[in-house]
């Protein structure tokens, strides 16, 4: 069964986003925990995590993903930052763990004002600090690849590779494939030899089992024009018959999609949701 899922809101209360996800048909989801451009103000209380672990557990959603804010930056060559953020991604990945989350997506950050190599080497030392402050929790870290704007990192999996390497927990990180970053950064993955060039070399760098979760956006964007600008599935670039390529494509069927695709209007996720069911021949409602 295909697993698909879009980012979901938790205004009100974070265990609101299980029903709006149930809502729309969905057998997973990815939230925000809390604010992704704010600083952390409180942390969940322990009814609200209880009440989202008790209806998690009636539903049908899993996986259940987190994404990190995007204030945190792990590659900060800035110490100060640097450190602000290990704390506050200790934090995130501790409550995660509380809430019963399955993987928490995480970008690798901006090296600004350094370079690649040092933006690298901040990376690996917040993630071994991280997981080593962490021991015993089961929420795994995915690695999410990126469009390759300005200073940041993770456009090309040599970077990942570079990371896990170096990481002395690896068995506690994934990897998440963005396919609208991925074109942005110059995959050009609505061909069939280009796709499968990518997967040999997410699986040449990392092992092609790190790659836990699928991104699923379409864009508008040049290839390789390294700007992040997500699309309705089907109306970009990638198009359908790309789409159609990435959810029937062997080594990737089997995993869990997440929607990040914009919410212009109150029907666009179901749309979107509609869309990449009729182009998966895994899919459920499948359509002609």
């Amino acid at each position: 069964m295909l697993k698909l899922g879009v980012h979901v809101s938790i205004a009100g209360k974070i265990y609101r986003s299980i029903e709006r996800a149930e809502k729309l048909g969905c057998n997973t989801m990815q939230i925000f925990a809390r604010s992704p451009r704010q600083w952390r103000r409180k942390s969940l209380s322990p009814e609200d995590i209880e009440i989202f672990r008790e209806k998690r557990k009636k539903s049908k959603i899993d996986p259940v993903i987190v994404h990190a804010p995007y204030l945190l930056n792990l590659a900060s060559v800035k110490e100060s930052f640097h450190q602000i953020t290990i704390r506050e991604f200790t934090k995130d990945l501790i409550e995660a763990d509380k809430l019963g989350i399955d993987y928490l997506v995480t970008h690798m950050g901006s090296h600004k004002k350094g370079t690649e190599k040092l933006g690298l080497l901040k990376i690996v030392k917040a993630l071994n600090l991280i997981l080593g402050k962490t021991k015993g929790v089961k929420t795994k870290v995915l690695i999410e690849n990126t469009a390759g704007s300005g200073s940041w990192l993770g456009y090309k999996f040599s970077h990942f590779k570079f990371i896990f390497d170096k990481i002395k927990m690896q068995n506690r990180l994934g990897v998440c494939l963005d396919t609208a970053h991925a074109w942005a950064a110059g995959y050009q993955i609505n061909e069939k030899k280009n796709l499968q060039e990518l997967i040999s070399e997410i699986d040449r760098e990392v092992g092609i089992d790190k790659l836990k979760v699928i991104h699923l956006n379409d864009t508008q964007v040049e290839l390789g024009s390294q700007l992040d600008r997500h699309f309705h599935i089907g109306g970009g670039n990638i198009g359908k018959d790309g789409f159609r390529l990435i959810l029937n494509h062997s080594k990737l069927k089997n995993l869990t999609f997440i929607l990040e695709t914009p919410k212009e209007k109150l029907d666009d996720d179901l749309k979107n949701l509609k869309m990449v069911r009729r182009l998966s021949n895994n899919g459920i409602h499948k359509e002609n």
